[in-house]
């Protein structure tokens, strides 16, 4: 039978949830990430009522502004085009909004939102003075040539620059926009506002970028999950483990599992998964760089070269593993999916993307109790060292790679131990999800109640 007092916060999270599915139709990604912080804070609130009297959730889930304006480019033939462009300015509490820019035909506000709704939670758990943004167009850079993606680049950001700045928004990369992008974005800022300040983050070495940044989120993810198989006594040595994706994160995801000694078996793209029991290698893993960074190829091809097993069309949580690091994109993994992968044997799941865990696979796992890292914690090292960027671009200072990783693997211990603090049950088990939400919200709604009704 339920208490009283848990019949009474049931209820209060779905009025919760009514008003903020009422104020945002239609914007499913939004609701559910909402929904999934709203479990963790909302029983919170009710043991420290400060937070609910000033209303603090409820003004954490209405973005500050939202930015969307259209972009006109020229494509090499000469026809005349015109994408959407977004930035959600989400909350600046802690320190100027943060965030990256995605460029996809899905991109859309919601999708948006949701990630920028995230990103604060995340900002708040790396402990660096980072408030949460998102932005993005629906704009395909795949098949386009270089001069096309700097056309519109440029094009993008001659209206965005008057949004961002060094002290106000600092824009950084995500899916669809890397350092090429990242390049030409940072160029025509410079070029518009006649200043070099640190406006961008995830640039090259040579105009200001961070040493690890490229490989941060992946790197990130992996060290998480050795925080968490260390505080139950474990550690990754020896461990077979399924990554999905083929791209930046998935990369530097599987290099790092080879680095402390586990076993990688399966990358991954939209076409399906291949699945190398032998483990993938380092040479095999520059293999993939080079089919993916510079052929642009699909992941069936590694199949073929390497003479292992390819799954059309399906992603890789049918093969057995004792760890999964989901790294490709928003729900990618269901409740079916989890059910297997509890299933075969898996013990750990550590989020390298954003949200790619649906409700009811992370349902699955918590009720399975195994190690689930959510993205907001597990995934942080990306932005975390993005913040680092800053930092080596306010002082003017370029830190050596050594020094990057060991910050990086410091503020990933910082992290786990925040969410061992707020999700820590009596019996041991490390309930994360609950411990990263309450964790990113208590530094953002302590900020929020000393500047009063603003």
């Amino acid at each position: 039978m339920s208490s009283p007092a848990n019949n009474e916060i049931r209820q209060e999270i779905e009025r919760f949830m009514a008003k903020v599915i009422k104020r945002n139709p239609g914007e499913s990604e939004f609701h559910q990430a909402v929904r999934e912080v709203a479990h963790s804070v909302i029983p919170y609130t009710f043991e420290h009522p400060e937070y609910r009297k000033e209303k603090i959730l409820e003004r954490l889930t209405e973005p500050d502004r939202i930015i969307i304006f259209r972009v006109s480019w020229e494509d090499d033939e000469g026809n005349v085009r015109a994408d959407r462009a977004w930035r959600v300015q989400f909350n600046n509490s802690i320190g100027p909004y943060k965030g990256g820019l995605r460029f996809h035909p899905t991109v859309n506000q919601s999708i948006l939102k949701f990630l920028g709704f995230e990103q604060v939670f995340k900002n708040s758990l790396t402990t660096l003075p980072m408030g949460g943004g998102k932005g993005g167009a629906n704009f395909d850079p795949k098949g386009k040539s270089d001069r096309e993606v700097m056309r519109f680049c440029q094009s993008m950001m001659t209206e965005l620059y008057r949004h961002i700045g060094s002290r106000v928004d600092v824009p950084a990369g995500d899916i669809g926009v890397g350092a090429r992008e990242i390049g030409y974005l940072f160029g025509q800022y410079k070029r518009l506002k006649n200043e070099f300040e640190g406006v961008l983050t995830g640039k090259g070495l040579a105009f200001g970028g961070s040493l690890i940044r490229t490989e941060a989120t992946g790197y990130g993810t992996v060290y998480f999950m050795e925080n968490m198989l260390q505080h139950r006594g474990d550690g990754l040595k020896g461990k077979t483990c399924t990554v999905s994706g083929s791209g930046n994160v998935a990369i530097y995801t599987i290099e790092k599992l080879l680095d402390l000694e586990a076993k990688p078996v399966t990358a991954s793209d939209s076409g399906g998964t291949i699945h190398d029991p032998n483990g993938i290698d380092r040479e095999k893993l520059a293999w993939i760089k080079e089919l993916k960074e510079v052929r642009r190829g699909r992941i069936s091809e590694y199949a073929e070269h390497f003479g292992c097993e390819y799954l059309p069309g399906k992603r890789p949580w049918v093969v057995p593993c004792d760890l999964a690091f989901p790294s490709a994109t928003q729900n990618e993994l269901d409740g079916e999916d989890a059910r297997t992968l509890v299933d075969n044997g898996c013990i750990g799941v550590a989020e390298g993307a954003n949200m790619p865990s649906d409700a009811d696979a992370v349902a699955v796992f918590q009720e399975a109790r195994i190690m689930y890292g959510p993205g907001k914690a597990a995934n942080a090292g990306g932005v975390a060292v993005s913040g680092l960027e800053q930092s080596q671009n306010s002082t003017r200072v370029a830190w050596t790679r050594d020094e990057v990783d060991s910050k990086l693997n410091k503020i990933m211990d910082d992290i786990h131990e925040q969410c061992v603090i707020y999700g820590d049950s009596d019996n041991g088990y490390v309930d994360y999800v609950k411990g990263s939400n309450i964790g990113g919200f208590v530094k953002v709604g302590n900020a929020m109640l000393g500047y009063g009704i603003v």
